[in-house]
């Protein structure tokens, strides 16, 4: 019988930017938030931290639950998506470990939340990013409640 997968994702904000990572997605988009998937044994905010420094060379501390959300990518799939604020404590950013995800990561970098639309991110994303994450650590269903 297939398991359920939990992955943890990022949003660190500052100055009106976002982080994201320039690399191809399920979606289409070629930009994307860190994260990954949590290991056996790992904590949510373990995972989040080593996802974070793996794929972007920033050290970060979890901050509070924005979004669970169920995602059914096709046949005995389930993942359960877990979306935290966090907040940059240390590190350089675009020191990505080498080989930190599956899909290579072209490159690292803040990006001002008026050009979300731009690169691909819905408009519910956008909308709930620009509002400040309204009904943030509820269940909100498929992750295209919110917009990723």
């Amino acid at each position: 019988m297939p398991g359920i997968a939990v992955r943890v994702t990022a949003v660190v904000i500052e100055d009106g930017r976002i982080l994201l990572l320039d690399q191809d997605t399920d979606s289409g988009r070629t930009w994307s938030l860190p994260g990954g998937k949590v290991e056996h044994g790992e904590t949510l905010a373990d995972a989040l931290v080593r996802e974070v420094r793996e794929e972007t060379g920033l050290d970060v501390e979890p901050g509070r639950l924005l979004y669970v959300c169920d995602h059914l990518p096709g046949g005995d799939a389930h993942v359960v998506h877990m979306t935290f604020i966090a907040r940059r404590v240390g590190g350089t950013i675009g020191d990505v470990e080498p080989g930190a995800d599956t899909r290579p990561i072209r490159g690292v970098e803040f990006v001002p939340l008026a050009k979300l639309e731009d690169l691909g991110f819905s408009g519910r994303f956008v909308e709930l990013a620009r509002t400040g994450w309204p009904g943030a650590g509820t269940y909100m269903g498929p992750k295209s409640a919110i917009g990723l």
